[in-house]
């Protein structure tokens, strides 16, 4: 008998704790060091604390804009000023809200997608940054913390109904950086794939029915060899391996792999969401969330322009374009976008002038990320960068109003997924960490 099965016959499963809070429980286990709450019982009483109040979004889309966007030529336009250099912007369906003129699309629902303009961040790097607004911590030498993505699907673990056969956590066509599970396991790690107009990697048995059946025989045979000489697990004689052995087996016979595929949408839904990767990748990540999976991470690279930025920017926003405003479209067309928060952004922004190759340089001092869906209110603004380009200027933070932290955003996510990011949680050596230290943008989540 495993351990949830124990707690659901002590009357403890998930069902069977609503009356709990899950803070009270959570501030009792620290008082009295019950060490069993992490992470099974943190997890029963947040599932009791979810069924309290609005329901919380289940799936989130992460639209990873690899090697940073330009703030000025997406979603920070300052048309007319000297730090745009001549890139232009356009008006949008949302009252006094514009955006880069490239966004034609977008422009036409940015009533369901809000603005964070003045996003700061303390690194420049670009390995170091990407780590930074993934995972809402700076690198840190001893420890690995895990992506956005990785913590809601562990946080959403226990409540999962266990019908789905796929992984909860996916990355398409990942660049350098896909999220990963850090201290909470590499079960948490995303799933990678590359173009869904591909076949999934690694589903099929490279071997007959025969061969594999033989092969999976001698392999439990040692694995209960192992077992039974070094370790006798109290988890019923199962190791992790085992464990994803019997996913990935699940997996490979699923008729859920079909949610990777979008060869069978009609084209002209595939078309709106333009001819590449990304705009696959955007359609398959509608088709995981309805098969139950909880984070997709979708990247389109290709950002980093410290050369020719207003011609690489054009670009790039062709393609995030339609595919963006797609995404939004045919999520609220099947009553998805209440229930999933869609995220975009780079991990920092561009100069606000230019250098002598005509390209932006790496700035951290006050970027933009766009939010849609998932308790997120549409059509608003937050923070505001000035239009004076100051290369000089000893505090670049002066040239912000209202900025708001990475750490804000992580905790602004948390806060709508009724994730308790004030916990802490207990890596394998016995370190405690808390899940985000940022404080929620009320302004985006009020209504």
């Amino acid at each position: 008998m495993n351990d949830f099965q124990q707690d659901s016959q002590l009357g403890v499963g998930c069902g069977g704790i609503d009356h709990v809070n899950r803070r009270s429980l959570l501030k009792l286990a620290g008082l009295s060091g019950l060490s069993w709450l992490t992470p099974l019982g943190t997890g029963l009483a947040r599932a009791a604390e979810r069924g309290q109040g609005t329901k919380p979004p289940r799936s989130l889309i992460m639209l990873w804009l690899d090697g940073a966007p330009s703030q000025l030529e997406t979603f920070d336009p300052h048309p007319g000023t000297d730090i745009a250099a001549g890139s232009l912007a356009r008006k949008t369906r949302a009252r006094d809200v514009m955006i880069g003129d490239g966004f034609e699309q977008l422009a036409d629902v940015m009533e369901d997608v809000s603005l964070v303009r003045a996003v700061t961040s303390k690194e420049g790097d670009h390995a170091r940054a990407v780590y930074n607004i993934k995972t809402g911590f700076r690198p840190d030498p001893t420890l690995i913390h895990p992506a956005i993505g990785s913590v809601i699907c562990y946080d959403f673990s226990l409540i999962d109904d266990g019908k789905v056969d796929i992984p909860r956590h996916v990355s398409i066509v990942p660049g350098s950086f896909p999220a990963k599970g850090g201290y909470l396991g590499d079960q948490y790690d995303a799933f990678k794939i590359g173009d869904p107009s591909l076949p999934v990697p690694d589903v099929s048995a490279n071997v007959n029915k025969k061969r594999q059946q033989e092969r999976l025989t001698d392999l439990d045979f040692v694995d209960r060899e192992f077992l039974q000489k070094r370790i006798k697990q109290k988890s019923g004689g199962r190791t992790l391996g085992n464990h994803n052995l019997e996913n990935a087996l699940r997996m490979m016979s699923s008729e859920q792999l079909a949610a990777f595929d979008v060869s069978e949408v009609p084209v002209s839904t595939r078309e709106q969401f333009g001819d590449s990767a990304f705009g696959r990748g955007c359609l398959a990540a509608i088709q995981l969330i309805e098969s139950g999976v909880r984070c997709v991470e979708v990247t389109l690279g290709g950002w980093d322009t410290h050369a020719n930025n207003h011609e690489l920017q054009a670009g790039r926003i062709n393609i995030l374009d339609p595919a963006f405003a797609s995404l939004i479209r045919e999520l609220k067309s099947r009553e998805l976008l209440d229930s999933t928060m869609v995220v975009c952004g780079g991990e920092f922004g561009r100069t606000p002038f230019m250098n002598p190759l005509g390209g932006r340089d790496h700035w951290p001092h006050g970027f933009s990320i766009a939010m849609a869906g998932g308790g997120i209110q549409g059509g608003r603004v937050i923070g505001e960068t000035s239009s004076e380009p100051k290369v000089d200027e000893p505090d670049p933070k002066k040239l912000l109003a209202d900025p708001s932290r990475v750490e804000d955003i992580h905790a602004t996510i948390f806060e709508s997924f009724g994730v308790d990011f004030e916990v802490e949680l207990e890596t394998p050596i016995g370190r405690p960490m808390i899940i985000s230290e940022g404080k929620p943008i009320r302004r985006l989540l009020e209504a």
